[in-house]
């Protein structure tokens, strides 16, 4: 074997091994992410009949007040109806903020202290103008350090970033506009929007631009997907509702990591029915349906 063959079986071998050490938890870990994706998929495509929500508008540009109690789109409407948390529902309150006068060793500390990764930066009037974040902060210090300075020809990200890093403020650092989310909307367009934007934290802002509060990755995660025991919960539910209560006797009910399997013997439109309705259900991995035919 010649060296550059040699090379290339050593490079194929270390991406087959994991990143880090496989742990009974790892496997969990993935089903659950699996779940967390099928979850947001089958909401997106249960709105896909509606119109399309606007998309999330820059912090600190001019919103439109709705009137009060009213949703932001005809598909959070027809969440809202079918009891679909929003974001109001899950963010947390209050949230934690930067001024936008705020020295950079302050950020550093603030940081520090609510231990996250990033924080949403606010005018005097509390309306969201920008994220700093832990890389800005790092290019501020490596700027520091090093005097690293760009080539003429650097790339004009690199530039940006170093004309960035001479900053002393929040609002110097800050990466803007900042992404941010109505409260209004559904927690399945809020995890899109932090699947598209690769936020852990997003910021929750009123229609004037004004913060109200904050919702992380791991609050949509949960709420998108539920244990065992609550979607067999809903599945007997929604049996109920659409079956006489002969039927409601005879439909056995188990749930297996988000896989739910029916059994029992009912009429063919029946049978029909209750697997269309749980194939709705946005946690549901999957419907083994064995259901026999009277």
């Amino acid at each position: 074997m010649n060296e550059h063959v040699n090379l290339s079986a050593q490079a194929d071998a270390r991406r087959d091994l994991p990143s880090r050490p496989w742990s009974p938890a790892e496997t969990k870990r993935q089903e659950l992410l699996v779940r967390y994706l099928g979850a947001v998929a089958a909401a997106a495509a249960r709105h896909a009949g509606f119109e399309e929500p606007p998309p999330p508008t820059p912090a600190g540009e001019a919103r439109h007040p709705a009137p009060r109690g009213a949703a932001s789109s005809p598909a959070q409407a027809a969440a809202t109806a079918r009891g679909m948390p929003l974001v109001r529902d899950v963010m947390e309150v209050p949230a934690a903020s930067l001024a936008d006068d705020l020295p950079y060793r302050e950020i550093a500390r603030l940081l520090a202290r609510e231990a996250v990764g990033a924080l949403p930066v606010v005018d005097a009037e509390d309306h969201v103008v920008g994220v700093v974040s832990e890389s800005d902060l790092l290019a501020k210090v490596a700027f520091e350090a090093s005097g690293h300075r760009p080539g003429r020809v650097g790339r004009l990200r690199e530039r940006r970033l170093h004309d960035k890093a001479r900053g002393e403020t929040a609002a110097d650092l800050m990466t803007s506009p900042a992404i941010t989310v109505l409260p209004g909307s559904t927690v399945a367009e809020a995890a899109w929007l932090a699947a598209l934007s690769r936020l852990k934290r997003i910021p929750v802002a009123d229609h004037e631009g004004r913060l109200v509060g904050v919702v992380g990755r791991d609050a949509l995660l949960q709420v998108m997907i539920r244990d065992d025991a609550g979607i067999r919960a809903e599945v007997e539910a929604r049996i109920e509702a659409i079956c006489s209560p002969g039927d409601r006797a005879a439909v056995e009910v188990s749930v297996h990591d988000g896989v739910v399997e029916l059994a029992g013997r009912v009429m063919p439109a029946t049978a029909e029915r209750i697997a269309a309705e749980v194939e709705e259900i946005a946690d549901v991995a999957e419907v083994k349906n064995l259901l026999t035919t009277a």
